[in-house]
């Protein structure tokens, strides 16, 4: 489990190559209708200070635009534990380099209410998530 100097867990990080232009990429992870194709349902606008909901399993989670500067980073808050995602897009030709990052979390044993499970449990489970809609949901929507 890796921590940082604050004592809290390490962004989740990932970075992959698609075979797909940046416009296209853009247009699946910064719209509403991109979003519900690999991640979850939402009221998403690509607006910074735009109040939306993702439809989790856990129920609707608040979130706001933080960042929007097209077609090269989105950022937002993600519920309310402090989470801050993050997509940054790099074009490489007629491919793309896609960056999520997943940070904001707290303390290894803090207890994350809406699960109900330690951060540390949480985190690793999010960042085998990420790997499958990154990798696998996303990557088939893009490069499709």
């Amino acid at each position: 489990m890796e921590t940082n100097n604050n004592n809290t867990l390490q962004a989740i990080k990932q970075t992959v190559i698609f075979e797909a232009p940046i416009q296209k990429v853009w247009d699946t992870v910064s719209t509403s209708e991109g979003i519900a194709l690999w991640f979850m349902p939402n009221d998403f606008q690509p607006k910074a200070g735009h109040e939306f909901h993702l439809q989790s399993p856990f129920g609707p989670s608040p979130c706001k635009v933080l960042e929007i500067d097209a077609p090269h980073r989105l950022s937002f808050a993600w519920d309310t534990d402090g989470w801050i995602v993050s997509f940054i897009l790099k074009e490489l030709g007629d491919k793309t380099e896609f960056t999520l990052i997943h940070s904001g979390w707290k303390h290894p044993d803090a207890i994350l209410p809406k699960a109900n499970e330690k951060s540390s449990v949480i985190r690793d489970r999010m960042e085998h998530g990420w790997v499958g809609l990154v990798n696998e949901r996303l990557r088939k929507v893009v490069e499709g």
